[in-house]
């Protein structure tokens, strides 16, 4: 038994039902720009569990990035302050984005990276996220795949964290109350 498990109230998804989906959007985004490559940007470094399993589920060309934020320190709420730690290496211009999040909670962060890779003129702009929190939008965002709903329960696991701990479960858990207030 994972000793991890101990501090999670519930296991929301487990390991077959994340990775089904995940292959679900890969075969969408495959069909979907079939005949070109686009660039996928991943979110570190919460999202790279999440595109490490997308990617290989994509069987078209694809160039891959990252760009790295911050906008929680360690607490278990956003700050509202987005800081870009580590910007992307390559030249978007003219090209078809795809931005990998692995959660969207505010919306907040994931405006603030669509904006700023707006201003480096992509021919599109596509966003990804792994789970999204439609009660804790402060903003209306939309995505073009979501991999699951979820309520607004605290949630770790498959790249997902608390405190840099538990991002290497295989699946997602709702992490005790206790833990982090």
């Amino acid at each position: 038994m994972n000793e991890m498990n101990c501090d999670l109230s519930a296991v929301l998804l487990d390991e077959y039902r994340i990775q089904t989906r995940v292959r679900e959007i890969g075969m969408q985004i495959t069909s979907e720009y079939r005949g070109r490559i686009p660039v996928i940007i991943g979110i570190l470094k919460g999202g790279v569990v999440f595109l490490a399993d997308l990617v290989r589920s994509v069987s078209i060309p694809v160039e891959l990035d990252f760009l790295a934020i911050s906008s929680y320190g360690s607490t278990a709420s956003s700050s509202g302050v987005v800081k870009i730690r580590k910007d992307i290496d390559v030249d978007i211009t003219g090209r078809d984005v795809i931005v990998v999040e692995d959660i969207v909670d505010s919306g907040l962060s994931l405006q603030y990276i669509k904006d700023y890779l707006f201003k480096h003129s992509p021919s599109s702009l596509k966003t990804c996220v792994l789970l999204d929190k439609p009660s804790a939008h402060k903003l209306e965002v939309t995505f073009d795949y979501v991999g699951f709903e979820i309520g607004n329960e605290f949630v770790v696991g498959y790249g997902l964290d608390f405190n840099e701990r538990y991002r290497n479960l295989p699946y997602i858990g709702i992490l005790k109350e206790e833990l982090y207030t």
